[in-house]
C-alpha cells in the first residue's frame, strides 16, 4: 500500500436524538482507533443530520461535500463513525472510488490484529465472517451478476458469490461449534471453583483503563500491558488472597468501548460469560481521563446488555498517580459503589481494594447461598 493511500477522512454523523458532545467525543476516539490499524487521519467532518437517508446515510448534497473533503485531504479511505449498511458501503465506494469503512470494521480489524490465542482467533474470525457475509458482493462488483432468468444463464460473478457464501456459512458453523466447546470447558472449570466454595470476580471497564495492569499488580499474572486500545483480548484468571484469609479468583476481560459492535458482543460470549457468571465485579475507571464518567456509563450499558448490571461491584479509580487533582476524584467517587482510589503502577490503594473485595465477597456469598436455598 502506498503511503498516501493510508490517509483517511473521518466522518461523524450527529442525529437530533443524541448529544453533540457525545458525537464529538466519539469522533475523537475514532482518530485513535484509526491509528491503531495504520490509518493517518488527514481530515475530519462532523455532519449534522435530521435523519438518515437510505442511499448514503446522508443526503446527496452532503455526500458530495464528503467526497470533495476526501479529495482535498488526499485520503485513500473514508471512515464513518457510524454503522453503514452493506448497500450504503457499496454505494459510497462506487460514488467516491475510495475504500469506505465504518467504526465496526475498524474495531474488527483491531481485534484481528490483537488476537493471540486460539480462542481469541476463533471469536474474531466468527465476528468478521458474520460482518462480511452480507458484504461479499463488494468483492464481485466487477463481474456480471445477472438476476432472475432461466437456470444456466446466471453470470460468473453470481456463481462465485454463491460459492463464497457457502464457504463463509460453513466456517461460521464450524467456528460456533468450536466456541461451544470452549464454553463447555469454561463451565467445567467454573463448576470446580464453585464446588470448592471459591467466589469469582470479573474485572471490567473501558478499554485502556488499566484492567490488565491491575490484575498484574494484584497477582503478578504477567498479562501483556500496552498503552493502546484492546491490548489484550484473552481472559486471564488468577487467585487472590483476601485480608480475611479467604480466597477469590479474578478474571481480566476484554475492554468495552462506545458502540461495541453487536457481532463482537455475540462472538465474545465465551469470554464475556466470565462476567455474566461472576459473583462480583471490579469496575476499573481511568481517573486521569476527563471522560471517565462517560466511559463508566458505556460499561454499565454493556453490562446491562449482557445481563450483568446488578452484580455487587467495587469501583476502582485507577491511575490516581496521573490525576492532576485526586480530591476531585475522591468527591466524585462517593456516588459509586465501594469506591477505591489506587495506582496499579505505584501500588497505592491495593490493600484498600482487597478490603473492599472482601466486603463485596461477603455480600456475594450471602446472595449465592440464598440462590442455592431458593433453588
Amino acid at each position: 500500500m502506498k503511503e498516501e493511500t493510508k490517509k483517511a477522512l473521518l466522518v461523524g454523523l450527529h442525529l437530533p436524538a443524541g448529544r453533540l458532545c457525545d458525537t464529538e467525543r466519539s469522533l475523537l476516539e475514532l482518530e485513535e482507533l484509526a491509528r491503531n490499524i495504520g490509518l493517518e487521519p488527514s481530515g475530519k467532518m462532523l455532519v449534522k443530520l435530521k435523519g438518515p437517508s437510505p442511499r448514503y446515510i446522508v443526503g446527496t448534497g452532503k455526500a458530495e461535500e464528503i467526497r470533495e473533503a476526501a479529495r482535498e485531504a488526499e485520503a485513500g479511505f473514508i471512515v464513518f463513525d457510524n454503522d453503514l449498511s452493506p448497500s450504503q458501503q457499496r454505494n459510497w465506494e462506487e460514488f467516491t472510488e475510495l475504500c469506505v469503512i465504518d467504526r465496526q470494521e475498524v474495531i474488527l480489524e483491531i481485534f484481528s490484529d490483537r488476537a493471540v490465542t486460539r480462542e481469541a482467533h476463533l471469536q474474531v474470525e466468527l465476528a468478521r465472517m458474520e460482518y462480511s457475509l452480507p458484504r461479499l458482493t463488494r468483492a464481485w462488483t466487477h463481474l456480471s451478476r445477472q438476476r432472475g432468468g432461466k437456470r444456466g444463464t446466471r453470470g460468473e460473478g453470481e456463481t462465485q458469490l454463491e460459492m463464497d457464501r457457502r464457504r463463509v456459512l460453513d466456517r461460521i458453523v464450524k467456528a460456533k461449534a468450536k466456541l461451544k466447546l470452549v464454553r463447555a470447558q469454561r463451565k467445567t472449570r467454573r463448576a470446580l471453583r464453585t464446588r470448592s466454595g471459591t467466589l469469582s470476580g470479573s474485572i471490567v471497564g473501558y478499554t485502556n483503563a488499566g484492567k490488565s495492569s491491575l490484575l498484574n499488580a494484584l497477582t503478578g499474572a504477567g498479562v501483556h500491558v500496552e498503552d493502546k486500545f484492546f491490548a489484550t483480548l484473552d481472559p486471564t484468571t488468577r487467585k487472590i488472597r483476601l485480608p480475611s484469609g479467604e480466597a477469590a479468583v479474578l478474571t481480566d476481560t476484554v475492554g468495552f468501548i462506545r458502540n461495541l459492535p453487536h457481532h463482537l458482543v455475540e462472538s465474545f460470549k465465551a469470554t464475556l460469560e466470565e462476567t455474566v457468571l461472576a459473583d462480583f465485579l471490579v469496575h476499573v475507571l481511568d481517573s486521569s481521563d476527563p471522560d471517565a464518567e462517560d466511559h463508566a456509563a458505556t460499561t454499565r450499558e454493556t453490562l446491562r446488555r449482557l445481563g450483568a448490571a446488578d452484580k455487587p461491584t467495587v469501583t476502582v479509580w485507577n491511575k490516581i498517580d496521573l490525576c492532576p487533582d485526586p480530591s476531585l476524584i475522591l468527591a466524585l467517587s462517593r456516588s459509586y459503589p465501594y469506591p477505591v482510589l489506587l495506582s496499579s503502577k505505584t501500588g497505592e490503594g491495593l490493600d484498600t481494594l482487597l478490603e473492599a473485595i472482601d466486603l463485596v465477597r461477603l455480600s456475594s456469598a450471602e446472595s449465592r447461598d440464598a440462590d442455592r436455598r431458593a433453588g
